[in-house]
């Protein structure tokens, strides 16, 4: 495998790899979200500020904002109407996965456009600091990752059940 052809793979590992398929459970964004019903999709957790969508909003924007930045024209701002389809409190669940598909997708793409001569080179951040390509694609893998384990961790707290499997 070429270095690229790893990167997309922990890509999509992060983005939406299926785990342990025997137990269900996964490390990823989208097999997370997936299991987030609609009545725990806008819920907040006691003492907590965040739901699960608005961090998928959040995980939706940033990837939309890097993939901008290091690809595109590193013209749009955080400010912009358009950054984010919807306002905080009326994203619709499966809407806002179908999105979080599309943005992957075209990242992937940039991605899988490289050469892994290319991993190397500098790109713009979407604050303006310049930082290896390996850097910025590895930096989206784990802001997968991160926000999946919020997501999980949101969700058990919502359904009384934040415990380990084997405890």
């Amino acid at each position: 495998m070429t270095a690229v052809e790893e990167l997309l793979y922990l890509l999509d590992e992060s983005f939406s790899g299926k785990g342990i398929e025997e137990t269900d459970e996964s490390q990823s964004l989208l097999a997370n979200l997936r299991s987030v019903d609609d009545a725990r999709w806008r819920a907040l957790p006691a003492d907590g500020t965040r739901t699960i969508e608005s961090i998928a909003l959040h995980v939706g924007t940033c990837k939309l904002m890097y993939d901008e930045y290091a690809f595109g024209a590193g013209m749009r701002t955080w400010g912009d109407p358009d950054i984010q389809p919807w306002p905080t409190g009326e994203a619709p669940r499966a809407e806002t996965v179908e999105w979080l598909e599309d943005l992957h997708a075209t990242l992937r793409g940039h991605v899988a456009a490289l050469s892994d001569e290319e991993l190397d080179a500098p790109r713009k951040t979407n604050w303006g600091e310049m930082r290896e390509t390996r850097w910025l694609v590895a930096t989206l893998m784990q802001h997968d990752t991160y926000h999946a384990g919020e997501i999980n961790h949101i969700r058990s707290l919502l359904a009384g059940d934040d415990r380990w499997r084997w405890g």
